[in-house]
């Protein structure tokens, strides 16, 4: 099976840099993964993070695809609950004309936020919390689809400039909620198992498949499984720098809040923590996929069996820039 890798970038708030400077160093790694071949680039959405520094996917997209080339550039995702499908719609048409056969649009369902931001973002409305998601995510593919019923208020709404080209459109997921609703819409989709690994099975592709079978939609679906990675020169030095991102995952299941820590303070708590915090640790570092390239590469293999899936989603974080480059430099350069 010949193997698609791509890049989920949750534009990270290094302690290598200032916060402000995490929207550029995006776009200098998506230059950097255009010109080693990775296949997508996909930015996500987050607000009032200290962690993530990208709240609107639609304009890091727009300028990322205009200095790179070849690689599509998309979302990984807009969350649909905060924003009107028609204006998404728009925002997203206008990117795939002036970029053809370039732009993914990828949905959640989730607030990529606190229920405050949920507040803010909705300001003279009130959140809906996921509620009318599935509504949403049918008005969306129409939109952009030029498929709206004549019996849906909206159906005479132009979605400017023209009908086409149009955004390729997914759905993002972690535990297979969204796999039937994204099947029946015809909505590609990408599961998140970096998000959950230990609900995240092959059988939410298979679901999905049977959804989109069973509504009769042309063609086969794209799928896409995202994965935590962090690759180095060494397994030792891949697991260090992995502390990063897997103290975050386990701090907030403390309830703690604070910025990325350096892998070496990783360390450092991780010998301070219980018995039962680090066998914790232990489980969320072995969700990942860490170590050389060769390490790397044999475990994506494996998934890819697994889950009968030939694009690769790779989401890393770390507290260095530097070492994050050299992550998707490394696996590159082994495929």
């Amino acid at each position: 099976m010949s193997i698609k890798l791509s890049v989920v970038d949750q534009s990270p708030v290094y302690g290598s840099h200032p916060a402000k400077e995490s929207p550029s160093l995006s776009a200098t790694l998506a230059q950097a993964c255009d010109q080693l071949g990775y296949y997508r680039y996909w930015v996500a959405e987050h607000h009032d993070s200290i962690h993530f520094a990208n709240p609107c996917p639609e304009i890091l997209i727009a300028h990322i695809a205009s200095i790179t080339k070849n690689i599509r550039v998309g979302s990984g995702g807009v969350m649909l609950n905060h924003y009107s499908p028609y204006k998404v719609a728009e925002c997203f048409k206008m990117l795939a004309t002036l970029f053809p056969d370039r732009i993914d649009l990828g949905i959640g369902r989730a607030p990529g936020g606190t229920q405050l931001t949920s507040q803010a973002l909705s300001y003279f409305s009130r959140p809906h919390n996921g509620e009318l998601y599935a509504t949403q995510a049918q008005d969306l593919k129409h939109f952009i689809d030029g498929s709206m019923p004549k019996d849906n208020a909206f159906h005479s709404l132009k979605v400017l400039p023209d009908n086409d080209p149009k955004p390729e459109m997914w759905m993002l997921g972690s535990s297979g909620g969204s796999a039937g609703l994204a099947g029946h819409l015809g909505y590609h989709i990408a599961l998140a198992r970096f998000i959950d690994p230990d609900n995240c099975s092959p059988d939410i592709f298979k679901a999905h498949l049977n959804e989109w079978q069973k509504a009769k939609h042309a063609g086969t679906p794209n799928k896409m499984l995202a994965i935590a990675c962090i690759c180095a020169e060494t397994n030792e030095e891949a697991r260090l720098i992995a502390g990063t991102a897997v103290y975050r995952k386990l701090a907030a299941q403390m309830g703690l809040r604070e910025p990325f820590l350096t892998p070496e303070q990783v360390q450092d708590r991780y010998n301070a923590l219980s018995h039962s915090y680090q066998s914790q640790y232990d489980h969320i570092l072995n969700g990942f996929t860490v170590g050389t390239a060769t390490q790397c590469w044999d475990e994506i293999n494996q998934l890819t069996k697994a889950y009968q899936c030939d694009e690769i989603g790779l989401v890393t974080v770390t507290h260095s820039f530097q070492d994050r480059l050299q992550s998707y430099q490394l696996l590159a350069e082994a495929l």
